[in-house]
């Protein structure tokens, strides 16, 4: 179970990333941010109001904020990195964040067996290799680069909080719920002061450009909501170096749609990176 919800994630994130890098590409990176988790705010509320996950409230919670706090930051430096492109090369590197959960679980006690420990080192390799970043060139690039492992950081820290927010699953709904009403107060909070320095809220077609892509905004904010309740699923249901390494395999997806959607070019190291990756998930699940 834990490598089926594991992989859930992977498979969710990977599609949320891929649409939130293409939206970041003609709406303002924050304003992404601030719709797609109010959008998930509005549904994840309603599900709170009907399982009764309010009763569960406790000092746990507090992780869900935490990871509430560290998401926006992430998540829009992850967008501007994927808006500066390409997604094969910045979506991969993203994926480091999960040094943080893996070290975690680790400390915490979780040991792998030595097929497990094989698979992580060969999945880990995979990703990175997927990539097949270049880290000379133009300062746009760098850019992208040191963008993408600051988000790295931050999602590999959300991975960890999120994992501890909650106990069951009409717990896992609450605490999915206040790290989404604390994405959006930091997000528009970001937002304000963004706009009072001179920045853009809106793109150049104005509200009218923001409602018609209200039906990716929404996606993408329940993607993303989707793939943090499966991973602290996956992470309750067996090893969190295992559920978190697993996970990580989201920027192969998103390398894919990429190359489905925008026929970006995977280099022979990106096809050998993404070869990687499956046999260390093989390894992970047999182990």
């Amino acid at each position: 179970m834990t490598a089926l919800f594991a992989l859930a994630t992977a498979l969710l994130w990977g599609l949320a990333d891929f649409g939130g890098g293409l939206l970041t590409r003609r709406i303002p990176a924050l304003t992404v941010v601030v719709v797609s988790q109010t959008l998930a705010v509005l549904v994840l509320g309603t599900v709170v109001l009907a399982t009764g996950a309010w009763t569960e409230a406790g000092p746990q919670l507090w992780y869900a904020v935490g990871a509430g706090v560290v998401g926006p930051a992430a998540m829009l430096a992850f967008y501007k990195a994927l808006a500066l492109g390409p997604m094969g090369v910045v979506s991969p590197l993203g994926s480091l964040g999960v040094v943080v959960p893996v070290s975690v679980g680790l400390l915490v006690g979780d040991r792998p067996g030595l097929l497990q420990f094989a698979g992580i080192a060969v999945a880990i390799l995979g990703v990175v290799l997927a990539g097949g970043p270049e880290l000379r060139g133009a300062p746009v690039q760098r850019q992208a680069v040191l963008l993408t492992l600051v988000a790295a950081f931050g999602f590999g820290s959300v991975m960890a909080l999120i994992a501890e927010a909650s106990t069951t699953v009409t717990g896992l709904f609450l605490a999915l719920f206040v790290q989404r009403v604390t994405n959006v107060a930091v997000g528009g909070g970001a937002l304000y002061a963004s706009v009072r320095r001179g920045g853009a809220a809106l793109p150049e077609g104005g509200t009218g450009a923001v409602r018609a892509a209200l039906p990716a905004l929404a996606f993408v904010g329940l993607a993303d909501v989707a793939a943090n309740g499966t991973y602290a699923i996956a992470a309750q249901q067996g090893p969190v170096t295992v559920a978190a390494v697993l996970a990580s395999l989201y920027p192969v997806v998103t390398a894919l749609a990429a190359r489905g959607v925008l026929k970006e070019r995977l280099r022979g190291v990106q096809a050998a990176g993404a070869g990687l990756a499956l046999v260390g998930t093989v390894l992970l699940a047999t182990g």
